[in-house]
């Protein structure tokens, strides 16, 4: 009965590995993470929806990630590292959040109600006469500033409160052995969000059927941006309650503990990062990992918006669509993540799991983009099944995304991590400050790098137009992947036997140095 008892209280701590005293922290931590994420995917939809549905197809995307996005990153974070010189942590929390509530309803209520007026269509219809057919993206850019402000904003939230706030002030009050427990409840609590968010834009999106409105649009999006105005209320509210009634409690927190000496992340420049992956064979692999997912999903997913425009040319049927896209995507990845997150990677080991990802995405690519170049010689075909060219691409390319997606949080993000394990602690710490300096940049604006040189050299006004080339420089892409992590694979498992055998003999000194006193405990025992 004993050891049934503690069998079962073995799965429960594998299973649920939280104290009950511990739901103080957790609840309110779970909760500030599953808001941040609820409005994340709420502007993502969104800013996704306004811009293509206003430039007629998503050419538009890889101009703002190169000459908008990534321009405004840059300045915000130099106004961020000099406000955390000035302000307090939590004064810096405020500050970094308010601003994006403010925007956030003001384009609700000011910026989208007077788009015409503030549009400089004239002036950008001059431009259009005057640039080549491939800039058009730019000039939409330009066009529909306000929607690119949005679109800009909606990118920051992510990266900002995300990576920087949440996950930044989750390290500085969490204890090693809490971060091994919680942060994974805290991964399977955001695909909820990802469920419920994607729930309430569809709901909001179709509540046009019953409005006389003259712009339905204007509607859902006053419900959409009041959501998310009052997600961050809630965000704020949060990150109080945390300080003001967690903190305070020496069970989780204990300031004194935060002056230990610690090994700062080194802040090392473009070319220290570059020079530094370059001399370590090692790091490069783990670098050619991140720059390829980063570029494969950004060609794909810029492809697939511009057939989605096509299918649901509404604001209304887009956003629609978008909102059950986020949905279907929470659902995959709590099921994959639950069900195979853990057993692959034990089951058939680093090399295998670390491919899954990339051929996933050359699978699904490669029929995707069937689609959409041959899609004409197989209406006869497509017509016989009862659907369309246009319908089965956007098909596969949603089916692309999500297990792209899912596969990045099950599979690739673990693996990558993982990487880092045989390594001693300086190449640990310096490799990951170069890869996010190097990696984690060229991934993001790779693609859309890729784009702002294609559109303009074939002269494709479309992004259709350019999906040959793209398809093929994918193939380009995903080969270099699956190349490097082989390679990475042979450095992994030889790195990861040498310390084996280094820590064989430090351990078998250790039970014996532990024998002795083992036999001097029992010794009184024996006696007695």
């Amino acid at each position: 009965m004993a050891s049934t008892t503690q069998e079962f209280g073995k799965w429960r701590s594998r299973l649920w590995p939280v104290h009950r005293f511990e739901l103080k922290k957790l609840i309110p931590m779970v909760l500030l993470f599953f808001f941040i994420l609820f409005n994340y995917t709420i502007l993502r939809d969104t800013k996704d929806t306004l811009v293509v549905t206003a430039a007629k197809g998503s050419q538009v995307i890889p101009f703002l990630k190169l000459w908008a996005v990534m321009p405004c990153a840059i300045l915000f974070m130099l106004i961020y590292a000099k406000m955390s010189n000035k302000l307090s942590k939590t004064k810096l929390f405020y500050s970094t959040v308010i601003p994006f509530i403010v925007f956030f309803g003001l384009f609700g209520t000011v910026l989208y109600p007077f788009r015409e007026a503030l549009h400089p269509h004239a002036f950008c219809d001059m431009l259009q006469t005057t640039l080549p057919a491939g800039m058009k993206g730019l000039v939409d850019v330009i066009r529909n500033w306000t929607f690119s402000l949005f679109y800009v904003m909606s990118e920051l939230w992510g990266s900002m409160a995300i990576s920087l706030l949440f996950w930044g002030f989750a390290n500085d009050i969490s204890k090693v052995s809490e971060s091994k427990r919680f942060y994974t409840i805290f991964a399977m609590f955001a695909n909820v969000s990802l469920i419920l968010s994607g729930r309430f834009i569809q709901w909001a999106a179709k509540i046009r059927e019953g409005l006389t409105a003259a712009d339905p649009w204007q509607v859902t999006l006053n419900y959409t941006m009041a959501m998310v105005v009052i997600a961050g209320l809630l965000v704020l509210g949060l990150y109080w309650w945390i300080n003001k009634y967690v903190l305070t409690d020496k069970r989780f927190y204990d300031p004194s503990e935060q002056k230990t000496a610690k090994k700062k992340k080194p802040k090392l420049s473009i070319k220290e990062s570059f020079m530094y992956l370059v001399r370590s064979k090692y790091m490069g692999c783990i670098a050619l990992l991140v720059i390829g997912y980063g570029i494969a999903i950004n060609l794909v997913e810029v492809t697939w918006k511009d057939q989605l425009h096509h299918q649901y040319p509404s604001n209304n049927a887009y956003q629609a669509f978008m909102g059950g896209f986020s949905e279907k995507t929470g659902i995959v990845t709590i099921l994959v993540t639950f069900f195979l997150g853990g057993t692959v990677v034990r089951r058939f080991g680093w090399g295998k799991t670390a491919l899954i990802t990339p051929i996933m995405i050359l699978v699904t690519g490669v029929a995707f983009f069937t689609f959409i170049i041959f899609g004409s010689k197989m209406s006869g075909m497509v017509a016989a099944i009862g659907t369309t060219p246009l319908m089965l691409a956007v098909i596969f390319g949603t089916i692309q995304n999500i297990s792209s997606k899912s596969a990045k949080y099950s599979f690739f993000d673990p693996t990558k991590e993982m990487a880092y394990i045989p390594l001693g602690q300086e190449e640990k710490v310096k490799g990951k400050a170069a890869i996010d300096v190097v990696g984690a940049r060229l991934g993001k604006s790779g693609g859309a790098l890729i784009y702002n040189i294609l559109l303009p050299l074939v002269g494709a006004a479309t992004v259709a137009g350019a999906a040959p080339y793209v398809a093929v420089i994918l193939l380009g892409v995903i080969f270099a992947w699956i190349t490097a992590a082989r390679s990475l694979n042979k450095q992994f498992l030889s790195l990861t036997s040498k310390k084996e055998e280094e820590k064989a003999p430090e351990e078998a000194k250790e039970v014996e140095e532990a024998e002795p006193t083992a036999k001097t405990a029992e010794e009184p025992a024996a006696t007695t």
